[in-house]
């Protein structure tokens, strides 16, 4: 119990709320490092996945990349990273990135592939160019998936982004737990485990309102060409 007890101590504290260690400023910088992250993961994964559901080609290249990127040992990763390009924020966020990429390309591609194509054949038949095609029908019909892709990646960014303070220079939450373990400070430790669970449970929480209010704005006919 002392352990609890010392954590909620450690929650309670207003040393641990103010400057530069304090709890707002690490998660701020948390979240601007998931946002980064999942704001280039997106654009790298998004058009790609958005043309391999549209045209059907190279999905199973998109199905194996998707899965080698997730096999991935985050750590691994990182190490090598930050030994080619030096300590700092660079080899985290370029091992965010390849963490990001795979559940945002699926989402992509998988959510377009969901789309009946009796749909899809009646949007051309109304004489809609294969852009329209993708604008008016397909993306907004597989817009619950595509979101879940980007739910996904950013819970796993959030988890994941705490093992980027391995290595000197980033900040965020994770500067709890390596900073917390290098002097036994369990407290620490526990506490920013806390702070990262709760910050993953509202995201999510978030996720899940988009995801409901993108399911009902679905278009319930193809769009005309206009």
């Amino acid at each position: 119990m002392s352990v609890l007890n010392d954590t909620v101590d450690w929650l309670s504290d207003s040393a641990n709320w103010s400057g530069d260690d304090g709890i707002p400023h690490r998660l701020t910088q948390h979240l601007e490092y998931t946002a980064l992250t999942v704001a280039i993961a997106a654009a790298i994964a998004i058009p790609i996945g958005l043309w391999v559901g549209h045209t059907g080609r190279l999905r199973g290249l998109a199905v194996v990349s998707t899965g080698a990127l997730r096999a991935l040992p985050t750590l691994g990763v990182l190490t090598y990273a930050s030994l080619f390009s030096g300590i700092g924020i660079k080899p985290a966020i370029f091992t965010l990135v390849l963490l990001a990429i795979p559940p945002l390309l699926a989402g992509a591609y998988a959510g377009l592939e969901s789309v009946n194509r009796q749909t899809i054949d009646a949007a051309r038949a109304i004489g809609m160019t294969e852009w329209q095609v993708l604008r008016k029908v397909e993306v907004p019909l597989a817009l619950p998936l595509i979101i879940g892709g980007f739910r996904s990646a950013t819970l796993q960014v959030v988890a994941t982004a705490t093992v980027a303070a391995y290595i000197p220079g980033p900040g965020g939450l994770g500067r709890y737990l390596i900073d917390g373990l290098a002097v036994s400070d369990y407290a620490r430790i526990v506490g920013g485990s806390v702070v990262v669970i709760a910050l993953a449970l509202v995201l999510d929480g978030l996720f899940v309102i988009l995801q409901r209010v993108a399911l009902g704005s679905r278009p319930s006919r193809t769009p005309t060409a206009a």
